[in-house]
């Protein structure tokens, strides 16, 4: 007789795990039933609103989380106090640098914000106990580090119509998780952190968007309601290979 699949088997999961949509894509999903009934017991559901820190530049890192629900920009500030927006995480991203003692940049949330909380030294622990943690912490490492890069190009060589298309591009695909070519979502940063992001002025983010709503590639309702009526060619516009 087969047996059932312990580590998926919804059984044996901790029943604060079953509902959660961001376990399956995220670390979460990696740990057996008992792996997880040992996070469940160190773990602390917090909700956090929008513009509320969440760990700031230099703090020393006593907890990671993964995010259930919502949105939160990573920001460095330098020393004469300008702050740069760096990237953005979504559910079911990680948050938290495990094996690091301080972070070296800080967290908002910039919507409501969901997140799992649980002590660093206990995902270390698991880590070197669960080869499959390991892995998927490895590889949201060169996810990041992918994302850098390509930020990079699109800093450095692409155009503003590009760099407000391919922002329009990450959040329409990490916010929305429906398949098919149409998008909808609500732009979860201001057009002035928007500007900061990809290094522009406030007036030209808000030409770029007017000029895609008017070539069409884009609907705009109540300034902040986004539609993509076809993902793809919105990517054209964001020059990204299909």
């Amino acid at each position: 007789m087969t047996q059932p699949n312990q580590k998926n088997s919804h059984s044996e999961i901790p029943i604060a795990c079953v509902a959660c949509h961001a376990r399956e894509g995220g670390v979460c999903g990696t740990l057996s039933p008992s792996q997880l009934a040992q996070v469940v017991r160190k773990t602390a559901r917090r909700r956090v609103q929008p513009q509320i820190e969440i760990i700031g530049q230099g703090d020393g890192i006593e907890h990671c989380a993964a995010i259930v629900r919502g949105v939160v920009k990573l920001s460095k500030m330098l020393a004469d106090g300008r702050q740069q927006i760096v990237g953005l995480q979504f559910a079911p991203d990680f948050l938290g640098t495990p094996f690091l003692r301080e972070c070296s940049l800080s967290a908002e949330a910039v919507t409501n914000v969901d997140l799992c909380v649980f002590p660093r030294a206990l995902i270390e622990r698991l880590a070197a106990e669960a080869p499959d943690l390991q892995r998927r912490l490895h590889v949201e490492t060169l996810k990041k580090l992918c994302a850098a890069r390509d930020w990079m190009l699109t800093l450095g060589r692409k155009t503003a119509k590009e760099r407000v298309a391919n922002f329009l591009y990450l959040v329409a695909t990490r916010i929305n998780f429906e398949d098919g070519p149409a998008r909808e979502f609500d732009l979860p940063l201001s057009r002035a952190d928007i500007a900061d992001y990809l290094g522009l002025t406030i007036e030209t983010v808000s030409r770029q968007i007017t000029r895609l709503r008017k070539e069409g590639v884009i609907r705009v309702e109540n300034r902040r309601r986004i539609i993509v009526p076809d993902i793809r060619r919105l990517m054209k516009n964001a020059s990204i290979d299909s």
